[in-house]
C-alpha cells in the first residue's frame, strides 16, 4: 500500500472532520476534550483553519493579531467551518508553499510540519467529534498508520505543552486509530 502524502492526508482529515460537523444535532454535548463542547471544538477548528492562509501566505502572529480569538462560528458553525476549510486547504495548495516556512509560537517552522501539525489536529478532532455524536469513527487506518508514523518522533516534546494529554495504553491488537487516539491522550471505546 502506497504511503498516504501530506497532501492527500491533510484534504482526508479536512473531510473527516467535515463531515462529522455536518452531523452536529447538540451544539453543547460534550466531548472526549472534557473542557469544551460540540461547538468549542469546531471553534477551534475553524480558527485553526482560518489561521492557515494568512500564515501560510507569510504572516507573522503578530500580523494576524487577534482577529481569529473568541468565537468564530457565529450563528452558522456548518458554513463557518465549510469556508475556513476550503480557504485552509486552498492554502495549502497552492505551488511551492510545503517549500516555506511559517511563523508558529514556537518560531519559524517548515510550512511540511506545520501541514502535518493541521492533518494530525484535524484527524484526532474528527474521532473527537465522531466520539461526542456516537458516530462511526472517520479516520480511515491509512491516514491513522501515516499519521502514527509522524507524530511519534513528536510525541515526548509535546508534552506539558498542553498540546494534547500524555498517551494511554491500549492493547496490542488494536487498530491504527485507536493507536492514534490514545497516542494523544484519548481513550479509545
Amino acid at each position: 500500500m502506497a504511503r498516504v502524502d501530506l497532501l492527500e492526508a491533510h484534504g482526508q482529515a479536512l473531510r473527516a472532520f467535515g463531515d462529522a460537523v455536518h452531523a452536529v444535532d447538540a451544539w453543547d454535548r460534550g466531548t472526549p476534550c472534557t473542557e469544551w463542547t460540540v461547538r468549542d471544538l469546531v471553534n477551534h477548528l475553524v480558527a485553526e483553519q482560518l489561521w492557515a492562509p494568512s500564515l501560510l501566505a507569510g504572516a507573522t502572529l503578530d500580523d494576524v493579531g487577534d482577529r481569529f480569538d473568541g468565537d468564530v462560528l457565529g450563528d452558522d458553525p456548518v458554513s463557518a467551518w465549510d469556508a475556513a476549510a476550503e480557504a485552509a486547504r486552498e492554502a495549502f495548495l497552492d505551488d511551492g508553499v510545503l517549500e516555506r516556512a511559517v511563523h508558529v509560537s514556537t518560531g519559524l517552522l517548515p510550512a511540511r510540519e506545520y501541514g502535518w501539525q493541521m492533518t494530525i489536529d484535524a484527524a484526532v478532532h474528527a474521532w473527537d467529534l465522531a466520539t461526542a455524536l456516537g458516530l462511526p469513527c472517520p479516520v480511515t487506518e491509512p491516514l491513522a498508520e501515516r499519521l502514527l508514523d509522524i507524530v511519534r518522533p513528536w510525541v515526548d516534546e509535546w508534552q506539558g505543552l498542553g498540546i494534547f494529554d500524555p498517551p494511554v495504553p491500549v492493547g496490542r491488537g488494536a487498530s491504527p486509530t485507536a493507536r492514534l487516539v490514545a497516542l494523544l491522550g484519548r481513550r479509545p471505546g
